[in-house]
């Protein structure tokens, strides 16, 4: 039996990671899903949200901008828009992003266009502070 399961998270722009980690817990569609060594096979929609992978007693954060995921007995497959691991968020950044989508959703009314792009930005923004250590 593995003790352990790859963790591959790429972007369009980058191989953000490629470890080996003893469980993975990732924002899928239907809600968290969790993956230790030797899970069944299965792909997955993931959302905006926070994708989590442990190493031993560490517990490690990574953003995502939604994407999917490809799961194996011995891998996981993360295939991501965006990916910021928690080192590599800026805090203050992401909650000027939080206050503009905020101010933007005031403004708007639920059947406006821009409702869906503003609110999906408040999302990003709340994914990253969490990611980062903030609120």
């Amino acid at each position: 039996m593995a003790s352990t399961i790859r963790l591959e998270l790429v972007t369009p722009e980058r191989l953000l990671l490629s470890e080996e980690v003893d469980e993975v817990v990732a924002p899928g569609y239907e809600g968290e899903f969790g993956v230790l060594p030797e899970h069944t096979q299965f792909l997955a929609i993931l959302n905006v949200g926070m994708l989590r992978y442990r190493k031993g007693s560490a517990m490690n954060r990574v953003a995502l901008g939604g994407g999917f995921a490809e799961v194996t007995p011995d891998r996981v497959v993360v295939l991501v828009d965006t990916a910021e691991r928690a080192d590599e968020i800026d805090l203050e950044r992401a909650q000027r992003a939080r206050d503009r989508a905020e101010a933007s959703l005031k403004e708007l009314s639920l059947d406006d266009k821009t409702y869906a792009k503003a609110y999906a930005a408040l999302q990003r923004a709340l994914v990253r502070m969490a990611a980062g250590g903030g609120e």
